[in-house]
């Protein structure tokens, strides 16, 4: 199974824990590994090589009473409403095993092959639905992403339903969307070796739909070019031509 290498590596082994730290918090121990390790483990970061078997379980617990603390905080009495007397545990199912669910495991397996046929024009694929949240708010960004690939002989290329996965495995953790197409477009990049990558993500946040200045119908569109596409403005174009933007709007 593939690592995360390009965020948080592959740890040492980690040291056998001492025998009084059954109370330490299973989120104490994984932030402890990733300190002695000196790696980041920010929102958008994976920090799976750092999580041992058995250890998200317990994480979910942890995570399920901490949010039942907020509950209580918010005076949400969940003892009489029976609609928000699993919320905790529901919410933390959903952090842990779905929207930041790209944190805490491995990154698909992607079976690469040999450019056989020596293929050389623009590939495109896409769109890609985007589902992510904000790392200001937690809020949902929700939209497309358009990937443009220029192969060469030794280009590695992988299926494209592999695209879409690697999507889904970036963008289920919380993410700024400048950040998220840099990780992106660093990741098929070092898996393909193109001679050129373009990228062009458009979404809606609800950060800034929902709450704040409530403008429901504003979205962000952004881009990276690499290697031909940042050279060639003729190429740029032909890819840009291509994306059916309109045709893939997320409302």
């Amino acid at each position: 199974m593939l690592r995360h290498v390009e965020e948080a590596g592959s740890p040492a082994p980690a040291p056998a824990q001492p025998a009084g730290d059954e109370g330490v918090p299973v989120s104490v121990k994984i932030r402890e590994r990733l300190k002695a390790a000196q790696k980041r483990f920010n929102a958008n970061d994976n920090i799976a090589g750092f999580i041992e078997p058995g250890e998200l379980d317990r994480l979910l617990d942890e995570v399920e009473a901490k949010m039942q603390g907020v509950l209580d905080s918010l005076v949400i009495d969940t003892a009489s409403d029976h609609n928000t007397r699993d919320t905790a545990r529901r919410v933390a199912k959903m952090y842990l095993g779905e929207v930041f669910r790209g944190r805490y495991v491995d990154a698909p397996a992607i079976t690469e092959f040999p450019n056989a046929e020596h293929l050389n024009e623009l590939m495109i694929v896409g769109p890609i639905t985007v589902r992510s949240a904000c790392s200001h708010h937690f809020c949902p960004v929700i939209g497309k992403i358009w990937i443009g690939v220029l192969p060469n002989q030794h280009t590695n290329v992988i299926g494209l339903s592999k695209y879409a996965r690697l999507v889904d495995w970036l963008m289920n953790r919380p993410q700024i969307q400048e950040e998220a197409v840099i990780q992106l477009a660093d990741l098929i990049e070092r898996k393909t070796q193109p001679d050129g990558l373009a990228i062009v993500m458009e979404a809606s946040h609800f950060c800034m739909s929902w709450r704040g200045v409530r403008e429901m119908d504003s979205r962000m569109i952004n881009s990276v070019m690499r290697g031909a596409f940042l050279k060639d403005p003729a190429l740029r174009r032909e890819f840009l031509a291509l994306i059916p933007r309109n045709g893939g709007n997320n409302r």
